[in-house]
């Protein structure tokens, strides 16, 4: 287990390098840079002088070389949309939408384990025939559909904050009125995001646990006359889990890597919707700020979804000690 974990926090090292670097050499290679939000009666002297702050005047691979070795001591740059170091902006981000990010994954998992373990165990029913329903009606929903829905459904009903973080009343207040109010604004861009994962679990879980009630193992336990409580939660569900943690890590990390579109039309301040203005203005080292972030957070989800899958199945775990 240990040579695995430094296998994959080298592999996390290797992928945050590669992705950082070719961010910010594409976002150097693109037509247009930071100069031209300066307008097009900007002085010559400014223009001159933006462009050796951010390192513009020079070729990009002496620029990325430059920007690396600033890397290493945690330098990664100024930002010219804030006019301030990206590490701190950076950082307030992905604190956003990892908060958005565990929310929607805890209401997933919550959701979709639950109810697929119910749709898995009963068989048929009309309960369960509404909740298979559902779940595949939600999964054919885009995400972008889903949040202008619930956008809409928030605008009409007034019953949650339509976007944003806090109420403009809220800036000021005490610690614990300014967590409430965030907590309120958390509700609707939770759901957007989780729904379709809570769905896309059910799916998996369902046709996982009708396989797992069937195997001998839970045949035999049947035999010897346990109760179908006992049978579902402690013989059959951790079996059924497996498939769940296989693509867990894929969905932590796509979560905290940020949700592009639900953080942009939900107003939520997070990695995706920075990395939008990033990429709008050409501010080029927030760009590879942002997507270092992103690499980060995506080998955080990949490396935890593998030690799940290694605690749920035994085989896993051999494989690993092996």
């Amino acid at each position: 287990m240990a040579r695995f974990l430094i296998r994959r926090l080298a592999f996390a090292l290797v992928l945050l390098v590669c992705t950082s670097s070719a961010a910010l050499l594409l976002t150097r290679l693109a037509p247009g840079d930071v100069t031209s939000q300066l307008g097009p009666f900007a002085p010559r002297q400014e223009i001159e002088a933006t462009r050796a702050r951010f390192g513009l005047d020079r070729n990009p691979i002496a620029q990325w070389g430059s920007w690396i070795s600033r890397a290493v001591r945690l330098d990664f740059g100024d930002s010219f949309l804030y006019n301030r170091p990206v590490g701190p902006i950076v950082v307030r981000a992905a604190g956003n939408t990892a908060l958005l990010a565990i929310s929607a994954l805890v209401v997933a998992t919550v959701l979709g384990i639950g109810l697929g373990t119910f749709t898995g165990s009963r068989g048929t029913g009309w309960l369960t025939t509404l909740v298979r329903g559902a779940s595949v009606m939600v999964i054919s929903i885009p995400p972008l559909v889903m949040s202008l829905v619930l956008v809409f459904i928030a605008a009409r009903t007034r019953w949650l904050p339509t976007g944003g973080m806090l109420s403009a009343g809220a800036v000021d207040a005490s610690w614990t009125a300014s967590a409430a109010d965030v907590a309120w604004h958390l509700v609707l861009p939770t759901l957007a995001l989780a729904l379709p994962i809570a769905a896309a679990f059910e799916r998996l879980q369902s046709q996982s646990m009708a396989e797992a009630v069937r195997q001998p193992f839970v045949l035999a336990a049947i035999a010897r006359g346990a109760a179908p409580r006992v049978l579902v939660w402690r013989h059959a569900w951790r079996v059924s889990i497996r498939p769940i943690c296989g693509v867990y890590g894929l969905v932590i990390g796509s979560l905290l890597s940020g949700s592009f579109i639900v953080e942009f039309v939900t107003a939520w301040p997070g990695i995706g919707r920075l990395m939008y203005e990033a990429l709008r203005a050409r501010d080029i080292y927030l760009v590879s700020a942002c997507a270092a972030a992103g690499a980060g957070f995506l080998a955080l989800g990949t490396l935890l979804g593998d030690v799940m899958l290694a605690v749920a199945d035994p085989r896993v775990r051999e494989g690993l000690e092996s």
